[in-house]
């Protein structure tokens, strides 16, 4: 397709953009590159004294082609305001340096993701890697994790992931973080992982009703302990913790509420029991009559020290 071609295209959409009054986000891929553009630069780089190397001739392509369409876009009549842009890389390194030239060049918002960044794990680490970098700099204003799913695999996954890393980087909560130790010689009772999974699997299936009861919640912090050592301690700062059992240990789990032990748990049914003062610390903290419509049903449950 040639030039003039693309930039009817470019231009059709962006005037179906204005008309219905809608933001347009200006996309560059790496894989998609405009070849007259990296042509051009190309020829100019090899009449230079020092010229650069190919892939750095590269990544001014994008954030040349990127800026050159932003601003076909607003001679056609599209709001400055109205422009969001991206550079579509796959690889982390890549995608660092390009938004790294970019940023600077304008104050149109940008868009991070890094683009095909393949399945499981792999894919994760990788969005992480390129996203916390550029985060952490004050760059990006919109971000997108591109996972391929295992078949059948649930794309919301993407969203989660999304999530975790702007919370893990505290620039917003969703969900209520559950700390757990990774185990050792001192955990041979896998009870901790599953109650740690147990834990966390409650907090995501009630974030639904939390987030409209109680205002602030997603920030709340919670520990999943594996035996006495460190637990104690990570329960203390946690905002409500449990310090379960390790080996050899006396068969009862400590839980610390805003940093004070509030009750010994024994026996049985820790996770439900542990549950319950949980609903309880919610509703007391985080509840007020006005989200709630009158006082929490979990008022009355378990207060510290009552066991």
């Amino acid at each position: 397709m040639g030039q003039k071609r693309r930039d009817e295209n470019f231009t059709t959409i962006v005037k179906v953009a204005i008309d219905r009054d809608k933001p347009v986000r200006i996309g560059v891929n790496w894989g998609s590159l405009d070849q007259n553009l990296l042509t051009q630069l190309m020829d100019e780089n090899a009449q230079r004294e020092e010229p650069l190397d190919a892939k750095e001739v590269m990544l001014n392509a994008m954030v040349e082609s990127a800026m050159r369409s932003a601003l076909l876009a607003e001679e056609v009549g599209l709001p400055h305001d109205r422009i969001v842009l991206s550079a579509k890389m796959s690889q982390v390194q890549d995608l660092i340096a390009v938004y790294r030239k970019l940023a600077p060049l304008s104050d149109y918002p940008l868009h991070l993701g890094l683009t095909e960044a393949g399945m499981g794990a792999k894919g994760i680490v990788a969005s992480t890697a390129g996203l916390a970098v550029l985060l952490q700099e004050g760059i990006g204003d919109t971000i997108r994790v591109s996972l391929t799913p295992a078949p059948d695999g649930d794309r919301a996954e993407e969203v989660r992931v999304a999530q975790q890393v702007l919370q893990a980087l505290e620039f917003r909560s969703f969900l209520p973080q559950v700390s757990a130790c990774p185990g050792c010689g001192r955990t041979t009772s896998t009870f901790f992982q599953e109650m740690a999974d147990e834990i966390q699997s409650y907090l995501r299936n009630q974030m639904s009703e939390w987030k409209v009861r109680y205002p602030g919640v997603e920030s709340m912090r919670v520990a999943v302990m594996g035996c006495v050592v460190n637990g104690p301690g990570e329960s203390k700062h946690a905002d409500i913790g449990i310090s379960l059992p390790g080996s050899a240990e006396e068969p009862k789990a400590p839980v610390y509420v805003d940093g004070k032990l509030a009750v010994t748990l024994k026996g049985s049914l820790i996770v439900e029991e542990f549950i319950e003062i949980l609903n309880s610390y919610v509703d007391r903290r985080y509840g007020t009559e006005e989200a709630a419509g009158g006082p929490g049903p979990f008022m009355t449950a378990l207060e510290p020290g009552s066991q």
